[in-house]
């Protein structure tokens, strides 16, 4: 249909268009496409991210007068190089000048020493590439040829976009050639005269695209993208309010054997390699988001009519293509879904992107594009060799420091025009090379890189396996694989695997038998009488049928009382239950017949919760008088280091509470030789959490399983910043864990409170950054650590020492896994992730 409409309304007749006779200008009203930029540039004036940049390294002998001509006639010949924009009632048209020079503008680098012109040349190119244009004055194309010696130069050509796409650089290089080879010839330049202008595609794209022709092309768009989705990528950092446009790139290379894999699998499928290498990258974002909307945006030359294929202008268009990821299909069964939307947006690919947008009137921000956020693109703009006479042509590598999009991916079929052009990147070989273009508020170098590497594997394993399901294709390079579940995660140090809590209490008892090992309010316990209180415990629960894999409900106020209960119940061979005082008693009693609990030890005033319970309770205070009848020798039991030391209940905020049972070896792997914290003698270790929290296991175990001091710290005190400090201080506390919520409400009021802390422990909860930041500030000579750990893991799994926190970090990390701990980041399907 469309290339009827353009055999009956494609005309260059310019009576049917508005003529300024007194400017001797012509006034044209702006295309679609040039409409989007020229409001761009209204809201951001004078930006550079729409330049056009290409530099040449030129050796020979250069007539310069001869490439100003050539670049002259190349204005001459296309009147979008002699356009400028003007605004007629609010919308922009396109002023076109009769006539319009450019002087070539030469800057003379030979007067500097010859090893400092290469660095000024760069210097210069890349100033010259953020030089924004003025769309009102003009010109829209710079020409800057840069002398280093009499034989060697480098060519800037600089043009806006509004002006210009990949497909115009082509055409220009052609141009170029052959107008310069036959001035230098003495000879007229062999170009016939063009017969349309950039002006008469722009007034017939606004005359067909109305009325049914528009409604028709909207109409697919508009069920294709209904509920479209924003795609969210893993970033480095949080986009910033506004967009900047600063940007990086980074190189691709992809061998020839690969390509043709890729060509034999398109070829098979009845896909084009743009769909298979489409498919690969949506299945790359599909992995790295884990949304199954995923959307992207594509160039397209829009040059489907040979009389446009000779023009320099801004014709090229964009098309959102979105794929349906759900289903975990195979590659295979993927490419399919992919080709379909390729080949449906081909079909209604005259409707231009601004146009959509204007008619879609999708969610505007000004930190995102609008649509898509991604572009990707397999260039196949003709780039035809550029020889000129008595000069050898090679590239001048010219950085991008501007992007419009998150991330921008470019393939091309490898040549030596694309080396010229783009670089010496690649070796010279038959294969696919390419670049990412991204976002360096966004993304670090390191991060594309790996993504690049990751896009790499991807494409091998599609080749390899297209039957595999998109979710299962490997990422990772056996390098990595090999970084993330062996080298990082050999945390193996040498710990006690084969003893239990108690036994390695009794041994810390013979080395500190006078040393304090509690405290509690005025009250404190030294090794010999803890160990003696709890030996006496324990052989009164013996009696009553206490021994491996039984559970005890122990319900106490942290106190002495609490740590003789646990250590009691360990050595009559049981597991003991907290269970927290300030809980409900519906929750007590629920905890207590879900784990099924033969005897409770409880404080006498606790009673009342306890009313319905029709086992075995002892009572620390009414029975103390017959529990101290026993032997205060150690008790003998047959439990090992793989039988049960406690289960604790996690909150259920998900759903019903669960017990979650721990053994002792997995304590002991928690608090002895350890690579998170190193806990000595002369520690004072705060217990400032419930017995139910899992922190407690740290605080208690880290404690007395190190021949540390516990000092027990009152609900009321840990809440109130001042009377905290005046503790932590008081009792001389080295070592606390608080969460992240109380870390943070302490930080606020009294930031400074920390100070006499050896090391300060907080997780639980992701950290405002405003506050970590003021601890470090406040507690210079405190070690911070973040501890990250589900209860399921025994309390940390991993860990970060917080020495900095960068002006852009918005999160905490979780580390590295703590010794004796493997940690491994899978997917929603399981799979490893970077």
């Amino acid at each position: 249909m469309a290339s009827e409409i353009y055999d009956n309304s494609f005309t260059n007749d310019r009576q049917k268009l508005n003529i300024s006779s007194e400017a001797e200008v012509f006034v044209f009203p702006a295309s679609f496409a040039q409409q989007r930029l020229w409001f761009l540039d209204q809201f951001a004036p004078e930006n550079p991210f729409y330049n056009v940049v290409t530099a040449l390294r030129l050796t020979g002998s250069l007539n310069l007068t001869a490439l100003e001509q050539t670049f002259n006639e190349i204005v001459q010949r296309h009147e979008t190089l002699r356009t400028t924009f003007a605004a007629v009632s609010g919308q922009p048209v396109q002023i076109i000048s009769p006539a319009f020079k450019t002087n070539l503008k030469v800057l003379d680098l030979q007067n500097l020493p010859p090893e400092q012109r290469e660095t000024e040349a760069k210097k210069l190119a890349a100033a010259e590439s953020l030089r924004p244009f003025n769309l009102s004055t003009g010109p829209l194309m710079r020409v800057t040829i840069l002398r280093l010696t009499e034989t060697e130069h480098i060519l800037l050509l600089n043009m806006h976009h509004i002006a210009s796409d990949d497909w115009s650089i082509g055409v220009l290089i052609r141009e170029l050639e052959a107008i310069y080879t036959a001035l230098i010839n003495q000879q007229p330049s062999p170009l016939p005269e063009l017969s349309l202008q950039y002006a008469d595609f722009a007034e017939w794209q606004r005359e067909w695209l109305q009325g049914e022709v528009l409604e028709n092309q909207l109409a697919y768009w508009r069920q294709q993208l209904h509920g479209i989705s924003v795609l969210n990528l893993p970033t480095d950092r949080p986009a910033p309010a506004r967009q900047n446009y600063r940007g990086k790139t980074q190189y691709l290379e992809l061998p020839k054997k690969l390509k043709d894999a890729l060509l034999a699998l398109s070829q098979r499928e009845g896909a084009t390699l743009f769909m298979t290498l489409l498919a690969a990258f949506q299945t790359l974002l599909y992995r790295y988001s884990q949304q199954e909307d995923i959307v992207v945006g594509s160039p397209i030359a829009n040059r489907n009519r040979s009389e446009i294929e000779a023009l320099i202008g801004f014709f090229v268009n964009t098309l959102v293509l979105r794929t349906d990821c759900s289903g975990n299909p195979t590659f295979r069964d993927f490419l399919g879904r992919v080709r379909e939307v390729t080949l449906g947006a081909y079909a209604h690919q005259d409707l231009p992107f601004e146009k959509l947008v204007e008619e879609l009137h999708p969610e505007r921000s000004l930190n995102r594009h609008p649509l898509f956020q991604v572009v990707f693109g397999l260039q196949n703009a003709p780039l035809d060799e550029l020889e000129l006479p008595e000069l050898k042509l090679s590239s001048f590598p010219l950085e991008t420091q501007t992007t419009r999009f998150d991330l921008e991916l470019y393939l091309w079929e490898a040549s030596d025009n694309f080396r010229i052009r783009y670089g010496e990147h690649w070796e010279d070989s038959e294969g696919l090379r390419g670049l990412a273009v991204y976002k360096t508020d966004l993304f670090d170098e390191v991060t594309i890189a790996r993504m690049l590497r990751h896009f790499k594997t991807l494409l091998e394993s599609i080749v390899a396996n297209p039957e595999q399901r998109i979710a299962n294709l490997p990422l990772l390079s056996e390098d990595e694989v090999n970084q993330l579940f062996r080298e990082w995660n050999d945390t193996r140090t040498d710990y006690p695997q084969n003893k239990c809590i108690h036994q390695l209490f009794e041994q810390r008892v013979e080395q500190h038998l006078e040393d304090v090992a509690l405290t509690f309010d005025s009250q404190h316990l030294t090794y010999r009488e803890l160990n003696s209180r709890s030996n006496q415990l324990a052989r009164y629960l013996q009696k009553l049928g206490v021994g491996a894999e039984v559970l005890v409900g122990l319900c106490a106020e942290r106190s002495i009382d609490l740590i003789v209960g646990m250590l009691a119940v360990l050595k009559a061979g049981g597991a003991y239950l907290p269970l927290d005082p300030s809980y409900p008693r519906d929750r007590l009693n629920l905890m207590l017949e879900d784990a099924r609990v033969k005897v409770l030890l409880i404080q006498d005033k606790l009673i009342e919760n306890f009313r319905d319970f029709s086992n075995s309770v002892i009572y620390f205070d009414r029975d103390w008088e017959d529990i101290a009848k026993e032997s205060a020798e150690n008790p003998a039991n047959t439990v090992t280091a793989d039988n049960l030391a406690y289960v604790i209940y996690t909150s259920g905020s998900t759903g019903k509470p669960k017990g979650v049972a721990v053994t002792h070896k997995a304590v002991n792997r928690l608090v002895l030789n350890t690579n998170y914290i190193k806990i000595e003698p002369g520690d004072k270790i705060a217990q400032a959490s419930n017995a139910s929290f899992d922190a407690a296991t740290f605080e208690i175990w880290g404690a007395l399983l190190n021949g540390a001091q516990l000092a027990g710290i009152s609900t009321n005190i840990t809440l109130s910043p001042h009377d905290l400090a005046l503790e932590l201080r008081q009792q001389a506390i080295t070592v606390l864990f608080l969460t992240t919520a109380l870390f943070q409400q302490i930080a606020r009021v009294l930031p400074q409170a920390f100070n006499s802390l050896r090391c300060l422990l907080f997780g639980g909860e992701a950290a405002d950054m405003r506050w970590v930041k003021k601890v470090l500030t406040q507690n210079p000579t405190t070690k911070l650590i973040h501890v990250y750990g589900p209860t399921e893991n025994t309390t940390f799994s991993a860990y970060y020492c917080v020495q900095d926190v960068p002006e852009t970090a918005t999160s905490i990390p979780i580390g590295r896994p703590i010794a004796n701990t493997q940690i491994y980041l899978l997917d929603a399907d399981l799979q490893p992730v970077a």
